[in-house]
């Protein structure tokens, strides 16, 4: 029962996303689908889940070929496809997410009993404790994650395809993840997977395809034959060695302190210091207060005491009108929800926090998003291109260059390179290591322990809502970070 790609092509206006790509990945397989961001990743997927119609080329499964007026009409052809950016309905209950479209039913009614038995199997398939009754509104976002990790295998799908689904996860999520694909690779389904990262990679996948500039590049068909060099040369064209390189450079006095911080998600309060040039990470598990911590010093979420200051000005409580005079950024967590306005340009996007007044000047902004979309290397075909219609890592670069802006003087990171593949990870990096070497004193959070490691001067580790140490670059191992970051026993 082989899933065959054949001649696959799409075109938007301004740019061929699909070039005739042509690939087979086979039963009891998981198989890993790479390439940088704007490399068709995405698009493929839209296709073999109905979202998009091909221009031409065919998909073929189990011999027969598929034709689709919508993703109802590729849920009962057996494929399902859990994206990067959830698909959740927040008011809606865990068991109503799980079996919207296909709820059981009694009599023409819903069938609360049975529904609600079937989510708490299907909750217990991916490893999850949660009440079926809960509104998803109300679950952190990896917990999310695996309740739509769980709606599709509540279809009993042929195909699954994961757009980075371990992207808002803790280790031992993944973990319990994996599990789940290798029981539905012993069943015989056949499992895409696409990620940046290339120790999952390695230890879920079998094979490998490779796309850039929607051309298939090569396809690798034996993992265990090959390295992870072999790959990145296939994804970018080209040797990436400068990830995760630390490069030390002048500190100089301290641009960012706080003091006695409390708030929402802290439960001691917090102190510490960045200096203007340093790079200072902040590690923890999800749930230990890294995003809370960034919110309360940008303004986006209230203090309830301490101060925050910002060179010689102190503030006890910062709104983000405040943050962004005192030259402070941030580039959240969350970038669908809070980065971007999904239906506004490339243009607006990047403009909307250098804006003096409602007067708007275009022939200006224009010109300002294009040296920042030139800057960081944004794939889009113009500046009046929707954001939405960007692959994540390049609303995530938009999202960057809004932030350089400003007279930026605290440069607040939170997961930055979240979805973004291994080239464009590269020139973030080199950003802001840039940024620092100017001077800006920078604040990272990050779940990836060698992106930390590759750029942080000092690093921060959270567990439970407080501070529980500091490691200096030189002392800092993966190792010393998941010690101090694992709950100690009471």
């Amino acid at each position: 029962m082989p899933l065959l790609f054949d001649g696959i092509e799409k075109s938007f206006p301004g740019v061929r996303a699909l070039g005739g790509v042509s690939f087979e990945a086979r039963e009891g397989s998981v198989h890993a689908l790479m390439g940088e961001n704007g490399a068709g990743k995405s698009t493929l997927l839209k296709i073999l889940s109905g979202a998009y119609r091909p221009d031409g080329g065919a998909l073929v499964l189990d011999g027969k070929s598929l034709s689709y007026r919508n993703t109802q009409d590729a849920l009962d052809a057996g494929i399902a496809v859990i994206y990067q950016e959830l698909q959740l309905v927040p008011q809606l209950s865990v068991a109503e997410n799980l079996f919207l479209g296909h709820m059981p039913t009694k009599l023409g009614w819903t069938d609360t009993k049975q529904l609600n038995a079937e989510a708490k199997r299907l909750l217990q398939l991916v490893g999850e404790d949660i009440r079926p009754e809960t509104p998803i509104g109300r679950l952190p976002i990896a917990q999310r994650q695996m309740v739509e990790i769980a709606k599709a295998l509540s279809r009993n799908a042929k195909v699954l395809a994961f757009d980075e689904p371990t992207s808002s996860l803790s280790s031992r999520e993944v973990d319990r993840l994996f599990a789940v694909i290798k029981n539905l690779q012993a069943e015989g389904r056949i499992v895409l997977y696409v990620s940046h990262r290339m120790d999952e990679i390695f230890e879920i996948c079998d094979a490998a395809t490779v796309l850039r500039d929607g051309q298939h590049v090569q396809t690798f068909n034996s993992l265990p034959e090959i390295t992870s060099d072999d790959l990145v040369r296939a994804m970018v064209g080209r040797e990436v060695d400068t990830l995760n390189a630390y490069r030390d450079r002048p500190i100089g006095d301290t641009m960012l302190r706080v003091q006695d911080l409390e708030g929402p998600g802290l439960t001691e309060p917090a102190n510490f210091e960045v200096k203007k040039g340093e790079i200072v990470g902040i590690f923890g598990l999800v749930g230990a207060g890294r995003t809370e911590t960034l919110n309360l010093i940008a303004g986006t979420a209230t203090a309830r005491a301490g101060h925050v200051t910002v060179g010689d000005r102190s503030f006890k409580r910062l709104n983000p009108k405040t943050a962004l005079k005192q030259g402070i950024g941030l580039c959240p967590e969350d970038r669908k929800k809070e980065g971007i306005v999904a239906i506004a340009s490339v243009c607006d996007n990047i403009n909307l926090g250098v804006r003096k007044s409602f007067i708007v000047h275009p022939k200006a902004e224009r010109t300002y998003a294009q040296s920042r979309v030139e800057q960081l290397r944004v794939r889009t075909p113009s500046v009046e291109q929707k954001i939405g219609n960007l692959s994540g890592g390049n609303q995530q670069k938009a999202i960057l260059g809004r932030v350089l802006g400003h007279n930026l003087r605290v440069l607040l990171l939170d997961e930055p390179t979240r979805g973004i593949d291994i080239g464009a990870k590269a020139e973030v990096h080199e950003i802001v290591r840039g940024l620092a070497e100017n001077g800006v004193a920078v604040l990272v959070v990050s779940s990836e322990m060698p992106e930390l490691l590759g750029l942080c001067d000092r690093i921060l580790v959270m567990e439970g809502g407080r501070f529980r140490g500091e490691l200096p670059h030189s002392q800092a191992t993966q190792e010393k970070l998941l010690e101090l970051a694992l709950p100690t026993k009471s």
